[in-house]
């Protein structure tokens, strides 16, 4: 009889997973509340390691097929879907919660049934997730197509771009995005950072890729709500996205942390803006990392449509060159085969030069006589 599985562990939750794995600690049980679970947000709560995920909504709804559930089963760490919710109300965290088979417990109070988001259940949901994909790209098409028409802006008459202490004209930017892949792009073009030293613009949560890469932040830009407690207080400066009306909820937390900002309002997603911003102010090139462009990352976003992005690159054109994806198009480092190359490389003009000068083989000689002297009088 197979023996039944438990897990036992304190409670770690937010409802942004964004948030949520900034405080999440090794052996921890996340309680999180993330519907089809994007493949970011999973590398996060991942590289946390706690002992289980709780997902209060489903982990792969069937709605396309997203790729943060089989982060977490590679990476080891179990993942359930709870079927009820209620009991989450006068949850704190660090309260001791236990996995037993198929259902949570609060101590011996059973909480609530729980589905193990196993490879089966998978591979079951992404069938389904195929099946809906014809309607979800139709309806994702037309959504784009009615936000180009509201949108239209962006090419024909550009937002007013904020004044920035930062001077763009005639640099290069460097734009990181928290996007598939962007910790391995930066690395990738860490020698072209360090040769141009372009202008770092971090969007959200990108901002703290440039930090842990071992770079100044120049320019934190986005709504505010990933970008870490670090990066707000050592960006050097710092621009809020807000909506086309003016709002900009971002705001109120960088005057919280005693830092200034000047606002954006441009429709779109902060990642837009910050490209925008560049172009408008003068930047040479726009070299863009990690930024969302397929339809997945776009519904992982939660976003209708990408009418934004498609007009920011329309006006940006050949001035931005989107570095997404070199990690896996060149794997850098110096292999075996080049140094045997260089070796023999290096043997060729030392093989040359003993072949055509008698006093330096005259002089090996007898350095080779004395090592050999040398070594009878070590073993004697």
């Amino acid at each position: 009889m197979k023996e039944e599985r438990v897990i036992t562990g304190r409670v770690r939750s937010n409802r942004r997973t964004k948030r949520l794995v900034t405080d999440l600690k090794e052996g921890e049980m996340a309680v999180i509340f993330h519907r089809d679970l994007d493949a970011i947000a999973a590398r996060s709560l991942a590289g946390c390691r706690p002992c289980a995920v709780i997902n209060l909504e489903e982990s792969m709804s069937g709605r396309y097929v997203n790729g943060g559930p089989r982060v977490l089963l590679n990476a080891g760490i179990p993942l359930f879907d709870a079927q009820t919710s209620d009991w989450v109300e006068g949850l704190m965290d660090g309260d001791e919660l236990t996995v037993r088979g198929a259902t949570l417990f609060q101590g011996d109070k059973p909480l609530t049934p729980l589905i193990h988001v196993t490879d089966e259940v998978l591979e079951e949901r992404s069938v389904l997730a195929r099946g809906n994909l014809e309607s979800q790209l139709t309806a994702f098409a037309s959504n784009t197509l009615r936000y180009l028409v509201d949108e239209r802006s962006l090419l024909f008459n550009p937002p007013a771009i904020p004044e920035l202490k930062t001077k763009l004209a005639g640099r290069p930017a460097l734009v990181v995005v928290r996007g598939e892949g962007y910790l391995e792009d930066l690395q990738m073009v860490r020698a072209y950072i360090e040769e141009q030293q372009p202008v770092l613009i971090g969007v959200d949560g990108g901002a703290d890729a440039i930090l842990e890469a071992g770079f100044p932040l120049d320019i934190l830009i986005g709504d505010m709500d990933s970008a870490s407690d670090t990066a707000v207080s050592k960006a050097r400066e710092i621009v809020v996205h807000a909506y086309a009306d003016g709002r900009a909820p971002g705001l109120e937390r960088v005057e919280s942390a005693g830092r200034t900002a000047v606002v954006f309002p441009v429709p779109g997603t902060s990642e837009d803006a910050a490209i925008l911003m560049a172009y408008e102010r003068g930047a040479t090139l726009i070299v863009a990392v990690g930024t969302h462009f397929s339809l997945e990352e776009f519904l992982d976003k939660g976003r209708e449509g990408m009418a934004s992005t498609f007009l920011v690159r329309l006006r940006v054109g050949k001035r931005l060159v989107d570095a997404k994806g070199v990690s896996r198009l060149y794997k850098g480092g110096l292999r075996t085969r080049h140094i045997v190359t260089i070796l023999l490389a290096s043997a060729i003009p030392i093989a040359v030069v003993l072949a055509i000068s008698s006093p330096l083989r005259d002089m090996l000689s007898l350095f080779g006589v004395k090592l050999q002297f040398w070594l009878w009088q070590l073993r004697h």
